[in-house]
């Protein structure tokens, strides 16, 4: 197999790692950049790295040349017409340059190893009378449920993503935690490393002194709260590690309920549903045509039943979306 080892030239601007490798393997597939990213044959000056990794100029990107199957690349992609449907129906807002949608949880937002039916696999279902496919701006865990954005073109894609690597993207997530933190409201800045294991990979807290660790910043705010064990927390992430919410919650005592992966005290309890309770409640953004749009995603129905169980105000689903001029 071919490696390659290629400057970032200023012309490549701040992109994203896995978009970079598509336009020098277009024919290349998301899942077998995961795949490359999490073995360590694509690094970055190298370092291990990401597919979501922004690129700067002078950085010397290694990797493969991946052999494809050029007669099984050019077959049309079949979109599963079911999931295509239901993927309309979670649209609670849409205008000329973006949709967002209210994703369940268990739905991945991507592919990768095992996985078949996927959002971004079948975003040709929104693409309607346009000349482009949407694209994803962002990405959300698997069983995190919540709002999730996609650009209706390059332009507004390129403008969220920029809003999304600044401070003037709030995003704000709700969760059920089984243990109630203590203080009630604070900061949590610990950073992060992906450690690969031999069943798979797994986020963990380091030492800010370890040069492969990711700084991550959430701030939190309890809201309620039935006795000591659980709690409805807003969470403020100021960065946007991946499981960066779940393994900060897990440090500070206060795992969130359904996290089989992080939560290894009590990750079910009876009378709750076992999905996670780890919803994308509310972007507050600017429009990339101007002015600001504050989105905020009706609670899944597990959720909304733990509320009503233990008593906390289930939001009104009516006003779910305006927007800020």
């Amino acid at each position: 197999m071919k490696i390659l080892h290629i400057s970032i030239l200023k012309e490549d601007g701040d992109v994203r790692l896995d978009r970079w490798i598509k336009r020098q393997n277009p024919n290349i597939t998301q899942g077998i950049i995961q795949k490359l990213c999490r073995t360590g044959q694509i690094r970055v000056d190298g370092k291990r790295v990401q597919a979501a990794t922004h690129l700067k100029e002078g950085e010397i990107v290694r990797f493969p040349m991946v052999e494809i199957d050029h007669e099984k690349a050019k077959q049309p992609q079949q979109i599963d017409p079911k999931l295509a449907k239901q993927l309309k129906e979670w649209i609670i807002y849409q205008d000329d340059d973006l949709f967002v949608i209210n994703k369940p949880s268990g739905i991945a937002v991507q592919g990768g190893s095992n996985v078949t039916n996927h959002i971004d696999g079948i975003l040709e279902a929104l693409q309607f009378d346009s000349k482009y496919r949407p694209s994803l701006v962002h990405r959300l865990d698997k069983d995190t449920s919540g709002l999730l954005l996609i650009a209706r073109h390059p332009a507004a894609a390129a403008k969220l993503a920029a809003a999304f690597r600044s401070r003037d993207m709030k995003k704000v997530y709700w969760a059920i935690t089984t243990r109630r933190p203590s203080p009630l409201s604070g900061r949590i800045d610990l950073p992060l490393l992906k450690v690969e294991y031999q069943n798979g990979s797994h986020i963990e807290a380091a030492d800010a002194k370890n040069k492969e660790a990711q700084r991550a910043i959430t701030e939190y705010e309890v809201k309620d709260f039935a006795a000591r064990k659980l709690a409805l927390v807003e969470l403020y992430p100021l960065t946007g590690r991946m499981h960066q919410l779940r393994v900060h919650c897990a440090e500070m005592k206060a795992p969130i309920l359904g996290d089989k992966k992080y939560n290894k005290e009590m990750p079910f309890m009876d009378g709750f549903s076992q999905k996670l309770h780890l919803h994308a409640r509310q972007l507050d953004m600017p429009h990339p045509s101007g002015g600001r749009l504050l989105v905020e995603a009706p609670l899944p129905q597990h959720m909304k039943e733990t509320f009503e169980h233990l008593g906390f105000v289930v939001p009104s689903e009516k006003s779910a979306v305006r927007t800020k001029k």
